[in-house]
């Protein structure tokens, strides 16, 4: 009974910490007038002179629209195929 029961606690605490890793990756998704797409931070505020759309991290295009993931680390935007940081 014993090992039944420290089983329980491993399987029980495997569960919390995959819930918690599964909750911190927020983020967003972004788009700009060049149809490029990428994650950003939840939190990302986007000028609107940079020409950007912020959707939720779910968030797909329709069949009828073109768009590519143009992924980049740190923060900025990318404008005319330029990566600017800010």
């Amino acid at each position: 009974m014993k090992n039944v029961t420290k089983l329980g606690a491993a399987l029980a605490l495997g569960i919390s910490a995959l819930a918690l890793t599964a909750t911190s990756a927020a983020a967003v998704v972004v788009c700009n007038r060049d149809g490029m797409c990428w994650h950003a931070h939840r939190g990302f505020v986007a000028r609107p002179e940079w020409g950007l759309v912020v959707h939720p991290n779910g968030w797909r295009w329709g069949p009828s629209e073109h768009f590519v993931w143009k992924e980049h680390t740190g923060r900025g935007y990318w404008r005319n195929g330029v990566w600017v940081t800010f």
